[in-house]
């Protein structure tokens, strides 16, 4: 070998052994972490639970298994309904539920999942990202050392099952049903018994009617949950939840101890989920309506509610909406956001996607 060529490898030798020292600390300061996020569903909800998988998917390519996420359905590692609790003290680093599961502790949390006669899922995401909802949201979430993120775009839902047939806003009063946030608040004002439960007890309740009518999510999940099985009537629209925005919550210590791109990573896993469960929603929803009416016609009858019990509705819930936002400083902040941002965008919906509907319709 000549001493030009064996001077050229060698350098090129030193400056590979070079480069590789010099980033050699970087990867070695580079720790994996590891959280655990327990979920309030099933299982068996491939919807919400997926998107929940799908999630920790994301942080785990997109930080070449930096941050890796065990994601737990409901009753793995807690009751459904202990999550926030358990990831505000740190139990676990993060969970995925939906904020309105949470009004006993702050009666603001409601407007961040969805409210009667509301906004759909893109103006809930507008107003998280070009109003001030997820600035409210993070403010009311400091208070629990949480951080939270818009998870999966749920809706528009169906009204529910029932057992029996509504004809009029007064066929609420005695009604025992499961449906939760400021919808069940509405049901409370008609006269209606409201009991929150998880996902997983819902199929039993009404098949021993221990209570009248629930409501879930639409035709897919319902599906999932056999609630085809338990009630005759199947109504809509969900008038309750017309823009259901389930949420990540992150503990604030675990979160904010995260180097800046793995925080970037979370969010922006976040918004992906988001953006991939609106067209899994669609097209999911779309089949279980079908199969609903080729393969249970027999069994089950899907309804419109009447307009007048829409119109008793909406006027009682824009009463119970305002009542519940004086229940705190942060709810009547939070009201008063979600009301100006919907009066915002409300003519510009009923230009584009409302007239396009009715035009399809007639």
């Amino acid at each position: 070998m000549s001493r030009r060529r064996f001077l050229g490898k060698s350098a090129a030798v030193l400056a590979t052994a070079g480069a590789a020292a010099v980033h050699a600390p970087y990867v070695i300061a580079q720790p994996k972490v590891r959280w655990r996020m327990p979920t309030t569903w099933p299982a068996s909800l491939d919807v919400p639970q997926g998107a929940a998988q799908r999630f920790a998917r994301l942080v785990e390519e997109m930080s070449s298994g930096r941050l890796t996420i065990e994601v737990a359905p409901a009753g793995q590692i807690m009751p459904a309904l202990g999550v926030f609790d358990a990831c505000a003290q740190g139990t676990v680093e993060s969970f995925m539920g939906a904020s309105y599961y949470w009004e006993k502790k702050e009666p603001a949390t409601q407007w961040f999942c969805t409210v009667p006669f509301g906004m759909n899922p893109q103006g809930m995401q507008a107003w998280y990202f070009e109003g001030e909802g997820l600035k409210l949201w993070e403010e009311t979430y400091a208070a629990f050392g949480l951080v939270p993120r818009p998870a999966a775009p749920i809706a528009p839902q169906m009204a529910g099952w029932f057992r029996k047939k509504m004809s009029t806003v007064a066929d609420f009063k005695g009604l025992k049903m499961r449906i939760p946030g400021l919808g069940g608040q509405v049901v409370t004002r008609l006269g209606g018994s409201v009991v929150l439960m998880a996902a997983g007890e819902i199929f039993p309740a009404l098949e021993r009617g221990v209570i009248d009518a629930s409501e879930w999510v639409g035709p897919h999940d319902d599906l999932k949950l056999g609630l085809q099985k338990t009630a005759r009537y199947y109504y809509y629209p969900g008038w309750h939840e017309p823009g259901t925005t389930l949420e990540f919550g992150f503990n604030k210590r675990a979160y904010d101890a995260l180097p800046v791109d793995l925080r970037r990573i979370v969010d922006h896993a976040a918004a992906a989920t988001w953006a991939y469960t609106i067209p899994e929603w669609e097209a999911k929803n779309a089949a279980g309506l079908a199969k609903l009416r080729s393969e249970y016609k027999a069994q089950v009858e899907v309804l419109a509610l009447p307009a007048p019990i829409l119109r008793d509705l909406r006027k009682v819930s824009a009463e119970v909406v305002r009542q519940e936002s004086e229940k705190s400083p942060m709810a009547k902040r939070v009201y008063a956001s979600f009301t100006k941002f919907q009066a915002q965008v409300g003519p510009w919906g009923q230009l584009s996607e409302g007239a396009y509907q009715r035009l399809l319709v007639g």
